[in-house]
């Protein structure tokens, strides 16, 4: 859903100092990522490159000519690694929003799923497991558009054709298949 842009956070006349600078923030953000992956931003920096190079000779090449380019570099590099990091934490974030819904949505689907993105690498490992165990399981079904999912109950377990004992089952109330 988009909204208008006169009412995003901060552009409001009663939105907080700090929401009208975060929002600042974020517009100079967004503009500076379009430009920096554009055709323009490439060939920009590129003549940079060039313009420096070409007056390397009547600086003869000197330390003050390399410390000129090494900096500029330096400082343009350390803004970009914050920009990336915004601009990638943000589309993530969309991206993860977009997949829950669609997860939350979905009838059958898992909604341990839900968020997975702040389980533990503990539980995140566990549920790779779980996955590949029932990747497994739906490669040995012999309906290949049979839906699985970790929340649906799985088919008894059974050794040589009777179903196992479950715990606190005793012999006499389960019933042999």
């Amino acid at each position: 859903m988009r909204t208008d842009p006169q009412r995003r956070a901060g552009s409001t006349p009663d939105a907080s100092p700090r929401q009208r600078v975060n929002s600042r923030l974020e517009r100079l953000a967004l503009v500076a990522a379009r430009w920096s992956s554009s055709s323009l931003g490439f060939t920009s920096a590129a003549l940079v490159v060039i313009a420096w190079l070409a007056i390397g000779p009547a600086l003869h090449f000197s330390e003050s000519w390399q410390l000129v380019i090494n900096t500029g570099t330096t400082i343009v590099t350390f803004l970009m690694v914050f920009l990336i990091q915004r601009s990638q934490s943000k589309d993530a974030l969309a991206i993860q929003l977009k997949l829950d819904e669609i997860v939350a949505a979905l009838a059958g689907a898992s909604n341990k799923l839900v968020s997975a993105e702040d389980l533990s690498e503990a539980d995140l490992d566990a549920l790779h497991r779980r996955y590949h165990a029932l990747s497994e399981r739906a490669r040995r079904l012999a309906d290949e558009r049979a839906s699985l999912s970790l929340d649906a109950p799985g088919r008894p377990k059974r050794r040589n054709g009777r179903r196992r004992k479950t715990a606190g089952e005793s012999p006499s109330n389960r019933e042999d298949a």
